[in-house]
């Protein structure tokens, strides 16, 4: 699941949560919303940020949310919103 691969990548650059929350200005309970999978769609916008701080393509998380059918509908050209 999404939340595994974030809490993952987050470990391997050896972040906390909190630390991970000032880099990205997402709260600390959102990100463990969804690293504990409890939040499965978040918007394109959060990915972006939490991608861009853990240094790993956009493109990436949404198609492994797309692989897992996490996610139902993707844009064609997420570049466009980078």
């Amino acid at each position: 699941m999404l939340g595994d691969k974030i809490q993952s990548l987050r470990k391997r650059k050896g972040l906390s949560i909190t630390r991970l929350s000032i880099i990205t200005g997402v709260s600390k309970s959102y990100i463990s919303y969804i690293e504990r999978n409890k939040q499965k769609n978040p918007s394109l916008v959060i990915l972006l940020k939490l991608s861009k701080a853990l240094e790993i393509d956009l493109q990436e998380l949404v198609y492994y949310m797309e692989e897992k059918g996490e996610k139902k509908t993707i844009p064609d050209k997420i570049g466009n919103i980078v």
